[in-house]
């Protein structure tokens, strides 16, 4: 499933090149049909990501969110586009303020719907704080850790406690911090979780910035590769069995709430 970095990305995108222009809205699938007419033909006011959601307001009121989930894609084209290929909920064509036309295609998502304001703010308090926006609390975040009998590996997740941070972001700053995930999250300190949360807001950063996840150091960069060719090296993520890069013992693996967890026994202890 993306993370944050994701769709953070694709708002800005979305929003240098919709946003301030009226937008043709269609859903060729027909599984969005009813939402596309109530927002085609208006203009996108402005594109934004809260945690792993992504919001698209309309000078109607209307918003339309989208949770691309495990199998969710946009794919953006020159305008004209072609015709439609395979199962696609949503098509935009539009230009924003520079009046250059794009167009995008989205398939897959696990949610693509129309909400009004009010619906919003509901799906916004619902979230944890999100380290890419600005107007984020970590102390909201702290309240729930420090509170918590539950391991610092399963909160991290939880997007109620933290909104878009993922698996692989969860397994790097842990190890960067060399903080084991099955600490219970009342025994982490304040200040192990103020640089905890310091750190995902600039490692996210890149990750908007580069389009990957860059959690390896420059100083530790170097040796095994990664765990696919097109993916920066991790510490500890998809690397189960591969001897850790900074003391050799072997990454461990275990599944920690239905997701799939990595880990240095060393330089993590709990």
């Amino acid at each position: 499933m993306p993370e944050g970095h994701t769709l953070h990305r694709l708002a800005k995108l979305h929003h240098k090149q919709f946003a301030g222009g009226v937008v043709r809205v269609s859903s060729p699938q027909g599984r969005f049909a009813d939402g596309a007419a109530l927002v085609d033909g208006r203009v996108l006011v402005k594109a934004e990501a809260v945690g792993k959601h992504l919001l698209h307001h309309y000078d109607s009121g209307l918003v339309v969110h989208v949770h691309l989930g495990l199998y969710g894609k946009f794919t953006e084209s020159p305008v004209p586009m072609a015709d439609p290929v395979g199962e696609v909920r949503m098509r935009l064509i539009g230009a924003g303020r520079n009046g250059e036309a794009h167009g995008t295609d989205l398939r897959g998502p696990t949610a693509c719907e129309i909400l009004v304001e009010p619906e919003v703010a509901a799906l916004e308090h619902r979230l944890g704080p999100d380290p890419l926006r600005r107007d984020a609390d970590p102390d909201r975040a702290w309240r729930r850790i420090h509170r918590s009998q539950r391991p610092i590996g399963a909160l991290l997740m939880d997007q109620k406690v933290l909104a878009g941070v993922g698996n692989v972001y969860r397994a790097e700053v842990l190890f960067r911090h060399n903080i084991s995930p099955y600490r219970p999250g009342a025994q982490l300190t304040r200040e192990e979780w103020q640089a905890l949360w310091f750190d995902l807001v600039d490692l996210m950063k890149v990750g908007v910035r580069r389009g990957v996840m860059v959690v390896v150091r420059r100083e530790h960069d170097h040796g095994a590769p990664s765990y696919a060719a097109d993916r920066p090296r991790t510490y500890v993520y998809r690397r189960a069995g591969d001897p850790c890069r900074l003391c050799r013992t072997p990454v461990l693996h275990s599944v920690m709430e239905g997701r799939n967890l990595f880990w240095c026994p060393t330089c993590q202890q709990t």
